[in-house]
């Protein structure tokens, strides 16, 4: 088990009720976290229309996470 802190963005901070959180995990990877906290959360967005950051540099979802990591996590970004 790792502890990591996980940042929300956006609508996924609204949703989380929270900017960040400790979290303390079982999570190998970036996307493995992003399942666990989406469960947990209620995010709607797919992983794969979402962005992920670890330590401040956009990662693939397959990064592994290690003890103390940042991770951030966007939803798609709409505009026009």
């Amino acid at each position: 088990m790792i502890d990591v802190t996980a940042r929300y963005f956006a609508v996924f901070r609204e949703r989380a009720g929270c900017g960040s959180e400790q979290v303390a995990t079982d999570a190998a990877t970036a996307g493995e976290l992003f399942s666990e906290v989406a469960a947990r959360h209620g995010f709607l967005d797919a992983q794969a229309r979402c962005k992920v950051a670890v330590n401040g540099e956009l990662v693939g979802w397959d990064a592994k996470l290690r003890d103390a990591d940042e991770i951030l996590f966007f939803p798609p970004v709409a505009g026009g």
